[in-house]
């Protein structure tokens, strides 16, 4: 090996705690950037990316049951077209739910669900993904979709309406990129589920050469249905609006990760930055002797500069493999809100962040290594060899006359001595403030936010009215007065109200919007208002943040609803929190809606329930469902349903944070321990005077705890005003504002804490090096020096 090697080999290994430090911190700060960079390009079109992957379907059809399957296969064949799959055959089915482990109400009533039978996952067009379980290759079996399902693999359902009472296990969750169907079923297991005498429908899966915007989309869709019978086409599904409300989730998360991952990324170059000067910098004797043994100056930089590129490389090899590791979860739970994407690293991310590493690593350990190889052999002994006694002589005299412990005195004063390291001490402690300020705020915020969410289903049970509307435009079910009245008869039942659904149209607003009419006091089970107040009788409603700016209505506006000629004035009195359809909604009391006189029936009846005290939740609802009998009736204890959007982003808050934090107090651990390294003398002087082992750790942590607090008074006020910048742009993204409840989430105890935090992050930061200065033999060190 030749004395470049062995003074690297050397360097390396004497520095024990520093390289540690350096291979920790490293290895921190390149997992940090891998999964902030990850989930940046995650949240980049991760629709259009798994829309490619799984070859989605441009356009979803439904036929007849009398079409000819092979009409029907025909039109695959048609210009334009690029690929097709099927004819599936389709039922739509409403199952019971039998035997599960979910605490659902076994017998009652699921709602209606497009069953496929299909015989595998792959295909032309719509290329499944299975997420639990295995595909269903034989009769009992199916698989349904893992979008919003109640059930999981090995729950039952029941068809008790059909020849036989057939029972299906589920035995997988899949997922498919435009929502194709809710379950699908094994070709033979659907012909078991179809009546004698009747015929499944068909499905077509189509992709197009053109089909971009809605206009190509529906000219495909007229290409379909002229190639086939008259009204034969009894439907079709667009994937663009699958691709609308992904983009809605994509857009959610953009802002919180582009902020974690900008606080990320530059707090991993100042620590990186840090701990490589410092490394190089403590070592400006040793370059000095190396020096006068005959090693040129560039010899010199380029020992150091591998000194430093060493254990980097290591640090960041093991970043890279740690970043992958908790890219999975958090991927996978983006991945799940998205309802699309990937759950791995993009490969290019894995080769980028080490490069970049890497190279801030070497471009700030060549600087002082070239200051190094420039000094005199001499001058680099003299200054290595040297304490900077003069600096903070002043600070240090001023404080020493405060009723304070002398180790606590000299703590206090030990960041003057040495300003630019005690700068650099602060500003990880911003960072790492900043961070867990803007996460403890955003956590807070967004569970708020799905708690006002939660509202949407009031009381602890629901009952919902899913039977399917007839030819004749009728539900077969019982009359909801009499469902009305059992409800009020079952023991348990505090109060409770019915709301019901139709599509009217706005004045001014194209298409047709979604009302629910409440009747009974619905004031108990009232959204989360954003701003006014909740309806209190006929003629007022409640609408979101997307009805507002659609309709350009503001708060105490009146809008006209119409229905058959029929027109009704509300006047809207509230802005809630609901982010459904695109916030194209409306509340209101069902008087509001009498003079339309709607001859249409409902989209949906349900009941809320509220229980009294100490009623238990599944109990009620399995008794209530056993006196509410006929089909289509569907009774569920409301639970706490917890939108996969919200996981994910608590999920990646804690995972960043945490992150953030670890590199924060390694970035203090590397400064504290270089400069205790140059203090040594000091502390063998402190210790032949008297000094304690607790009076020497009390003076090292006092040196970076009034550090902490100062950087925490300005971190904590720039990560609330990240708090107020960021998330009303999450909820614009989402389709809603943010009530103000959920703005204000910094009280006075929490700020305290949070600036706590910071000497928490400072102090923890140190006590290691703290610890090493207090066991560390006054001889030793007065020798070593």
């Amino acid at each position: 090996m030749s004395a470049l090697g062995k003074v690297v080999r050397a360097g390396v290994g004497r520095r024990r705690i520093q390289t540690l430090v350096m291979v920790l911190t490293t290895t921190m700060a390149v997992a940090a950037a891998v999964l902030a960079t990850g989930l940046l390009v995650a949240s980049r079109a991760p629709f259009e990316h798994a829309f490619a992957k799984q070859r989605g379907a441009h356009l979803t059809a439904w036929f007849d049951p009398a079409e000819a399957p092979a009409q029907v296969a025909a039109t695959a064949h048609l210009d334009g077209v690029t690929a097709a799959a099927g004819p599936y055959p389709v039922r739509s089915l409403s199952p019971r739910i039998g035997a599960n482990k979910s605490r659902m109400p076994v017998g009652g009533v699921m709602p209606e669900m497009s069953v496929v039978g299909r015989a595998d996952t792959g295909g032309a067009v719509d290329d499944l993904s299975l997420t639990a379980g295995h595909w269903a290759t034989g009769s009992g079996q199916i698989v349904l979709s893992d979008q919003n399902t109640p059930l999981g693999v090995g729950d039952r359902m029941s068809f008790p309406d059909l020849p036989g009472k057939p029972v299906l296990t589920v035995v997988g969750l899949a997922r498919s990129v435009t929502a194709t169907a809710d379950a699908w079923v094994s070709p033979a297991q659907l012909a078991a589920l179809t009546a004698p005498g009747s015929r499944p429908g068909l499905q077509m899966l189509y992709r197009f050469h053109s089909a971009a915007t809605d206009a190509q989309v529906a000219a495909d869709r007229k290409a379909v249905e002229t190639a086939v019978a008259p009204r034969s086409l009894t439907g079709a599904s667009s994937y663009l609006q699958t691709e609308r409300s992904a983009d809605r989730t994509e857009a959610t998360f953009v802002p919180f990760v582009i902020a974690f991952g900008v606080l990320g990324l530059v707090m991993s170059v100042l620590v990186i930055g840090t701990v490589v000067s410092g490394a190089v910098g403590s070592a400006t004797r040793r370059i000095g002797i190396l020096k006068s043994l005959g090693f040129t100056p560039a010899q010199v930089v380029r020992a150091y500069v591998a000194q430093a590129l060493i254990p980097a490389s290591v640090g960041t090899a093991l970043g890279v493999v740690l970043g992958n590791l908790m890219a999975v979860p958090a991927l996978g739970d983006a991945q799940r809100a998205y309802g699309a994407g990937s759950s791995t690293v993009a490969p290019w991310i894995d080769l980028a962040v080490p490069a970049g590493a890497l190279a801030v690593v070497g471009a700030t350990a060549l600087a002082p290594a070239l200051r190094a190889g420039r000094l005199r052999t001499v001058e680099a002994i003299a200054v290595g060899r040297t304490p900077l006694a003069h600096r903070g002589r002043a600070v240090r005299r001023l404080l020493g006359r405060l009723p304070l412990p002398r180790a606590l005195s000299l703590g206090l004063a030990g960041p003057f001595a040495r300003p630019a390291r005690s700068a650099t001490v602060a500003a990880a402690v911003v960072f790492g403030t900043v961070g867990v300020t803007f996460g403890t705020g955003l956590a807070i915020s967004v569970n708020g936010v799905q708690d006002g969410l939660g509202r949407r289903d009031a009381g602890a049970v629901t009952v919902q009215d899913v039977a399917p509307i007839t030819g004749k435009g009728s539900r077969d079910t019982i009359d909801p007065a009499l469902i009305a009245a059992k409800i009020a008869a079952q023991p348990g039942t505090r109060r409770y109200f019915s709301t019901e659904q139709a599509q009217v149209g706005v004045a001014g607003l194209a298409g047709s919007t979604r009302v629910t009419a409440y009747q009974g006091d619905s004031s108990w089970g009232a959204y989360q208002m954003i701003s006014g107040t909740w309806f209190h009788g006929p003629g007022q409603a409640v609408v979101p943040y997307g009805f507002l700016r659609a309709t350009g209505t503001h708060v105490g506006d009146t809008v006209t609803l119409t229905a058959g000629g029929r027109r009704a004035p509300v006047r809207i009195v509230g802005e809630d929190l609901d982010v459904r359809e695109g916030g194209m909604t409306m509340l209101t009391d069902s008087s509001s809606l009498a003079g339309l006189d709607l001859k249409i029936p409902s989209e949906l009846v349900q009941f809320d329930i509220d229980l009294k005290p100490g009623i238990d939740a599944a109990a009620y609802a399995a008794s209530l469902g056993s006196a509410l009998q006929p089909p289509g009736i569907l009774v569920l204890p409301t639970g706490n349903r917890v939108n996969p959007t919200i996981i994910a982003i608590d999920a990646l808050v804690t995972m960043f944070t945490l992150m953030l934090v670890a590199v924060a107090g390694l970035g203090v651990l590397n400064t504290v321990v270089l400069d205790t390294r140059e203090r040594v003398h000091d502390f063998g002087v402190f210790k032949a005077l008297g000094m304690s082992p607790r009076q020497t750790v009390a003076m090292v942590l006092t040196s970076v705890a009034g550090i902490g607090v100062v950087a925490a008074a300005v971190g904590v006020p720039v990560g609330v005003a990240l708090h107020k910048w960021v998330l009303p742009m999450m909820g614009r993204a989402a389709g809603t504002a943010i009530p103000a409840a959920d703005m204000t989430v910094y009280s006075l105890p929490i700020l305290v804490v949070l600036v706590l935090g910071g000497l928490v992050i400072a102090t923890a930061g140190a006590l290691l090096p703290a610890g090493w200065a207090a066991k560390a033999r006054t001889a030793v060190a007065l020798r070593s020096e």
